[in-house]
């Protein structure tokens, strides 16, 4: 028993991957991740050096900081872009930005110019790099049909992030080794080119926005996103942890430094060296979290990953030495693995997809503040306490937030599991199973529970519609003309016909057994349905096909507009 359950996990591991690779929309948006992020930890290590080789330990954090603060403001305001239309758009735009910002950077220090003019280049490649994630992050839900797919895309997506995290060091490394900064500055601009390139040629079926959506202003926007947030306590949470995980990378950012420098005495290739320990361990997390994929499990595994996330650090303070440093900081990136699946999954199945970019946008905004914060605030202990001192006091920060959280976590995990359950029923009603993954979750939520004893009606022919509903449990029997001309079961729907061609009920539904129901009202049926070409089709050839069985004889009106 044991056996098969293992030989089924690895099949579901192996399937997130080969899933991902044959559809062609979902490939190039992964590998354009691959690409920003790649461009991104090569950034953050030749910025560390300019920065360090400017003013110490004390720069490298206020240079930090100065690069997340315009972020952590612009963030939530530029985010309802990715809601207003097409999201892909507004990441081949953000790639092209941080491309061109970064080879600013590389001619600037090449050419021996002012470190204020790549501060400020870093400033607005970074503004750029914290809109990528909320509006890729956003894409990915459109372009899966199913919270297990969806999980398959963050397990592919989080093992991308941990080849980047191990590439772009150990890259800017081997180029220090044999050229100056300008040249990694440079192969991170070309990066960001590559993933702007792929992002257009992205092909997807776009959900409906309202006109009134993409009418009001950026500020109010931006609120609706806060709002989201505000109103979901699952939601702050995850979100909380996120930003204490941020803090503790932040720190990363002056620690990889100066413990490099100053602790171990393995000089700048030894900084590289260290993150890419990091790297190592994502990708080896990455691949372990692939087991994931069909996981009930997902809020405890995010507590590990954000425990996992301080703890070496702390140890790296009580152990000193160079092999201990990079064997300890590879668990950092196996925790960075757990917390992108696990993570940005539940963020994905909680908030609405309408205000999706903007609840991402206000994580990046979170996370832009406390990675300052976290550079900052290492910068300071350091000075004060010593390393030692700093690695250990702000490394116990996300384990122990991890243990207080840990029973949220799991209550969350039963709350997904219930969603999906909704979602499987719907998806086995052929006209529905085409949606994407934010439009059918839409609709699991808006289910409503109906029972009905057996032998009374759940609809009769010639009254007005409604309602769609879906059978959970029990048999009913459709009557036409005063005849049973079929028979429903679980996971089969009915009431479609009214709704969709605005007539009155065709036919009576009658419970042949008590009957429990989910009940989706007309106008989120309408607009879920008729919001995407292949669901749109295939409820009207359903429609076509009942009318031939056992629909009125009149004429009927068209469908109503999408």
């Amino acid at each position: 028993m044991e056996r098969a359950r293992g030989t089924g996990r690895l099949a579901q591991a192996a399937a997130a991957f080969t899933s991902n690779w044959r559809n062609p929309n979902l490939r190039r948006a992964q590998l354009s991740f691959l690409g920003a992020w790649t461009a991104e930890w090569a950034f953050t290590v030749a910025l560390g050096i300019v920065a360090y080789a400017d003013g110490g330990a004390l720069s490298v954090g206020l240079v930090g900081l100065l690069r997340m603060v315009p972020s952590a403001i612009l963030a939530p305001l530029l985010s309802p872009f990715a809601d207003r239309g097409r999201r892909e758009r507004v990441l081949v735009v953000v790639s092209a930005l941080r491309g061109a910002a970064t080879g600013a950077a590389a001619v600037t220090v090449a050419v021996g110019g002012s470190t204020l003019v790549v501060y400020a280049l870093a400033v607005l490649s970074t503004i750029a790099a914290t809109l990528f994630r909320p509006a890729h992050s956003a894409l990915l839900p459109t372009l899966c049909r199913s919270g297990h797919e969806l999980t398959s895309a963050n397990v592919v997506r989080g093992m991308l992030d941990s080849i980047a995290t191990l590439v772009g060091p150990l890259l800017a490394a081997v180029l220090l080794v044999f050229a100056d900064v300008s040249v990694v500055f440079a192969v991170a601009a070309a990066a960001s080119l590559w993933a702007a390139l792929l992002l257009l040629r992205v092909r997807y079926d776009a959900a409906p926005r309202s006109a009134a959506t993409r009418g009001s202003g950026l500020i109010r926007e931006a609120a609706e996103g806060i709002r989201a947030v505000a109103g979901r306590r699952d939601l702050q949470l995850i979100l909380a942890l996120a930003a204490a995980q941020s803090l503790t990378r932040g720190a990363l950012t002056v620690f990889s430094v100066v413990v490099a420098v100053e602790l171990l005495g393995t000089g700048e290739p030894g900084v590289g060296a260290l993150m890419a320990a990091v790297g190592v361990g994502a990708v080896a997390g990455s691949l372990a979290s692939s087991f994931l994929v069909g996981s009930r499990t997902l809020g405890g595994w995010f507590a590990v990953g954000v425990g996992l996330w301080g703890l070496p650090l702390a140890l790296v303070g009580v152990f000193p030495h160079e092999a201990a440093a990079l064997v300890l900081l590879a668990f950092i990136g196996v925790g960075n693995a757990l917390i992108d699946v696990a993570g940005f999954t539940l963020i994905g199945r909680l908030a609405p997809d309408a205000v999706l970019a903007r609840v991402f946008g206000v994580l990046e905004s979170l996370v832009a503040v406390s990675i300052g914060a976290g550079a900052l605030l290492a910068s300071a202990l350091v000075e004060w306490f010593g390393v030692e001192a700093a690695l250990i006091a702000i490394g116990l920060l996300c384990p122990v937030l991890a243990v207080i959280s840990w029973r949220r976590l799991r209550g969350l995990d039963r709350t997904v599991g219930d969603l999906d359950g909704a979602i499987q029923l719907l998806q086995r009603v052929p006209m529905l199973a085409p949606l994407p993954l934010p439009a059918i979750e839409q609709l699991a939520r808006a289910l409503e529970t109906v029972e009905v004893p057996a032998g009374s009606a759940v609809i009769t022919e010639g009254d007005i519609g409604d309602r769609f509903y879906v059978i959970q449990s029990g048999e009913a029997d459709v009557l036409g003309d005063g005849r049973v001309v079929a028979s429903l079961s679980v996971g089969e729907g009915f009431g479609e016909i009214a709704l969709l061609r605005r007539t009155l009920r065709t036919a009576t539904v009658r419970a042949k057994t008590a009957l429990l129901l989910g009940a989706l009202d007309a106008e989120r049926f309408l607009l879920a349905v008729l919001g995407y070409t292949p669901s749109t089709e295939a409820a009207l050839a359903r429609v076509d096909d009942e009318l031939d069985r056992y629909g009125p004889r009149e004429p009927l009106d068209e469908p109503p507009a999408g």
